[in-house]
């Protein structure tokens, strides 16, 4: 019988006390084989970002660094040295740190991560550290150092990193039961990120893709489990009868895009003749349309059903103290920059105490030369006798020294050459010690301020790396286009004039409105400055305000209207100005900059309204008329830097509105997108009017409703059921014919729009649930096309729907369009349409329409109010 069947007994009859249950095998080896991957292959360790193959990879080629190229194959020859794993995952590791364009400078073939394309074999392509790794990833005085694999080499636990290198590459790892996704963000914003951080800001960054493109990060969740980011290919049109796809979403490759773009059209999602892949230097894949395709639909279809649209899932997870840890790109930040910080101060501290030693060995060479103290030595007989009688010669000097003066300084000089000796310049000596002093004094005064450093410390690697490396991804909203247009709503925007703070938190301040956090606010001040700041929960720009608002760069409808005294001459002067880019944080003069010089009216317009103001001067002035009126569009639009023209040389007593103004920019051109139901100003669509000030759009719904609506471009209109949309003329006549569903009847009828509610549907015709409205136009001698039914034969009939019924209130009947079925409407073109001469006269109508809206303003001293109520945002 055999062991087993002896029910664990041996031969003797002995228990097996070597057993051990394969359920306890599992349990420890897999545990021990989960930690293993986790550590040291998956996933990144915080302090530099790397994975064990990565960190070896950098570590050989510092060692090989001489400057030149180096095989990739002699790469991994050497860095097989540290790694057990073979020469297939270094091979794949170093290409892709080749790829991103950070460390490695490249070679040869590396492939293209935008086409899929790999690289040659490691024998044909070269590599070697850039010169961004050689500053800020390796010193061996601050790296912690570990026995390699085998015991004969020694390599780093960590590199010495001072930068967030793991966020700007980004890291992918799967491990056992755990993975990681970090994904790559910009380096200038980085930067700039780690810079606020030591000035005491709280940062939040967002990602940046190599193959650029669009994206959504309103739900990024700084980059931890559950966050998600939508990606986008940049789409434009072009020739009308073809699409370009510029940028393609990150982690797609243009072979996996035109595949699902034909795999699209195969399930009739899309309607395409064909795909053309012409990318070379840059992307492009050209999409051309099957007939009678809409560019515009195209776009959104290939959003909708191909790779052109990603989705992508962040699983930020990072080794600290040899655990995983889940934390969030924003922490990260935190940490590397304080890491960078430590870093920065041990490499001080070292070259102070270099420097200091350099110093002291310095001042003995000076004392043990000058005093001849070697000469003392010529009668010694011992080796101890030397070493006494040169410490003897010291003892005079040594309190001066910050330590004691050991026995290996002693015998440094004895190493002196003779030569030396003889050529020893006192001079020269001195004139070293001084420049280690400097040194030596600014090191400390770099430990001092050592915030300030690390801050210089970032701003040179921004200086001399950060060329060429801004960002790629466009931020956006895919809801509302552009990412700050939807954030308007998420926080809102407060001002404390007296004292010159705004804020998102002064909420016992005055409102001001709504905005984004990614929005920049512009402040205007009483002394005729201005400055551009990032909203923040609270920031000073100097006292009184006399104007806030959200900044949008390059928005040339935006136009100031001041008025200001010169502080030198005496003069008033006026100009109109646009503000279209400015460098944040920095002041602006917008007077002549004189002192003295204020601010006496201002307005803000965002559709570049000029208004008329009455000019009081004061009762003691020479001037005949001493009361006059001023109409802003008579002075021609410029830069902020504009001195302005000459209003009065007298001194001006008050200034007051007289009448609101209208644009001289012309109206706003809005354009409908049925393809998205969406308004927008980017010629996407059908142009449904030019707007300005006050002005509606009117929605004509398929349900018998209508909707007056503002013009802002989050509104949305359900293409569904919608029939009509355009410009709200609160003149025209509206004919219709709808169905009535209780009837069975099609009625005819024109009304008026009587109502002006905005953004609530009215009803206008029957209530019955299968009432449909089937024609509705604002054409002032609409026609329509109806084919009747006459027993078995149909008639098409023409109808003058402005001879058919009068005009009659919104909420009438109307009349019965035919007493035969009808069998199909169509509306017809206008036999009339408007010459150039009036649709050129109605645009001069429309013009001198507009408005702006006074801030209100807490009552002072009747001057102070009269002379603060001049000041008002524009609408």
């Amino acid at each position: 019988m055999s062991d087993i069947e002896n029910n664990g007994q041996g031969e003797n009859g002995d228990a097996l006390h070597d057993s051990v249950p394969v359920t306890g095998m599992y349990q420890e080896w897999f545990l021990d084989y989960a930690s293993y991957v986790i550590l040291e292959r998956a996933v990144p360790a915080i302090e530099d970002g790397f994975k064990p193959v990565q960190r070896r990879i950098l570590h050989a080629m510092k060692e090989m660094d001489d400057g030149r190229f180096n095989k990739v194959a002699n790469i991994i020859g050497q860095t097989m040295q540290y790694h057990p794993h073979g020469d297939a995952s270094i091979s794949d590791a170093i290409v892709n740190l080749g790829q991103k364009d950070l460390l490695i400078e490249t070679q040869g073939n590396w492939g293209d991560i935008r086409t899929g394309d790999g690289a040659a074999a490691a024998r044909y392509i070269e590599a070697r550290l850039s010169k961004f790794a050689l500053e800020v990833v390796f010193n061996p005085q601050t790296t912690e150092w570990q026995v390699s694999y085998d015991g004969r080499k020694r390599e780093p636990v960590t590199l010495p990193v001072k930068f967030p290198l793991l966020l700007a590459q980004g890291v992918e790892g799967i491990a056992v039961g755990l993975s990681t996704k970090i994904l790559p963000h910009n380096f200038c914003e980085l930067i700039n990120a780690s810079v606020d951080i030591l000035k005491g800001k709280k940062a939040n960054i967002v990602p940046d893709f190599p193959t650029g493109g669009l994206a959504d990060f309103s739900e990024y969740n700084e980059g931890l489990r559950g966050g998600k980011i939508k990606v986008r290919a940049r789409i434009e049109e072009g020739d009308g009868k073809s699409l370009l796809i510029k940028d393609i979403p990150f982690g797609t490759t243009t072979t996996s895009l035109i595949d699902s773009i034909i795999k699209a059209n195969d399930k009739g999602k899309i309607k395409i003749k064909k795909v053309v892949d012409n990318t070379a230097k840059d992307v492009e894949i050209q999409v051309f349309l099957a007939p009678g395709q809409s560019p515009d639909m195209t776009i959104d279809a290939l959003y909708a059903f191909t790779d052109c649209e990603q989705s992508i899932s962040p699983n930020s997870c990072v080794i600290i103290e040899d655990k995983p840890v889940f934390m969030g790109v924003n922490d990260i930040l935190a940490y590397n920059t304080r890491q960078t910080k430590e870093l920065l101060k041990r490499e001080l501290e070292i070259r102070k105490g270099e420097l200091m030693e350099k110093l002291l060995f310095s001042s003995l060479e000076k004392i043990f030369i000058e005093n001849r103290i070697y000469r003392d030595i010529e009668e010694c007989e011992t080796w101890e006798d030397v070493i006494a009688t040169i410490d003897k010669g010291l003892d005079p000097y040594k309190p001066d020294f910050y330590r004691e003066i050991t026995k290996d300084d002693i015998v440094r000089l004895t190493e002196i050459k003779i030569k030396r000796i003889s050529k020893f310049d006192s001079f020269k000596a001195d004139e070293l010690m001084r420049k280690l002093e400097d040194e030596l004094k600014e090191v400390e005064h770099h430990l001092e301020h050592l915030t300030e450093f690390a801050i210089d410390y970032y701003k040179n690697l921004l200086k001399k790396f950060g060329k060429g490396r801004e960002r790629k991804t466009e931020i956006r909203n895919f809801e509302t286009i552009q990412a700050t247009v939807v954030a308007a709503n998420n926080a809102k925007l407060y001002v404390n004039r007296k004292d010159g703070f705004i804020g998102t938190g002064l909420k016992k301040d005055e409102f001001v409105c709504d905005c984004s956090d990614l929005d920049d606010i512009i402040a205007f001040k009483k002394d005729g400055t201005c400055v551009v700041t990032r909203i923040q929960d609270k920031v000073f720009v100097g006292k009184d305000i006399i104007h806030v608002g959200i900044f949008r760069k390059g928005d040339e409808r935006m136009v100031y209207n001041m008025i200001y005294l010169d502080g030198t001459s005496g003069r008033t002067m006026v100009k109109r100005f646009q503000i279209l880019s400015v460098t944040r944080d920095r002041e602006y003069v917008l007077t002549k900059g004189t002192k003295g010089s204020k601010v006496l009216y201002f307005t803000a317009n965002a559709n570049g309204e000029a208004e008329i103001v009455t000019v009081y001067l004061t009762q003691g002035s020479k001037a005949r008329v001493k009361v006059f009126d001023y109409d802003f569009k008579e002075l021609d639009i410029k830069g902020r830097g504009a001195g302005g023209n000459i209003l009065t040389k007298y001194p001006v007593r008050k200034i007051q509105l007289k009448m609101e103004g209208v644009s001289t920019l012309g109206g706003l051109d809005v354009y409908y997108d049925e393809a998205v139901g969406r308004i927008n100003t980017d010629e996407r669509g059908k142009v449904i009017g030019n707007f300005l000030g006050d002005d509606k759009i009117i929605a004509f719904y398929k349900d018998g409703s209508y909707e007056l609506t503002s013009y802002e471009l989050t509104n949305r209109y359900d293409p569904n059921t919608l029939l009509l949309i355009e410009k709200f003329d609160p003149q025209a006549v509206i004919s219709c014919v709808y169905f009535d569903g209780a009837s069975k009847n099609h009625y005819v009828k024109r009304f008026n729009i009587e109502t002006s509610t905005v953004n609530k549907k009215f009803n206008f015709i029957s209530d019955h649930r299968k009432s449909t409205l089937d024609i509705v136009s604002t054409d002032k001698q609409p026609q329509v096309e109806v084919v009747l039914k006459k027993g078995k034969e149909t008639e098409k009939v023409e109808y003058d729907l402005d001879m058919v019924i009068d005009v009659k209130g919104w909420k009438s009947v109307g009349n019965k369009l035919s007493a035969h079925p009808v069998k199909s409407i169509k509306l017809l073109e206008p036999v009339k349409k408007e010459s150039p001469a009036k649709e050129e006269k109605g645009d001069k109508e429309n013009l001198e329409v507009g408005s702006t809206i006074d801030l209100k303003v807490k009552d002072e001293e009747d001057d102070d109010k009269d002379q603060l109520g001049l000041f008002k945002n524009g609408k």
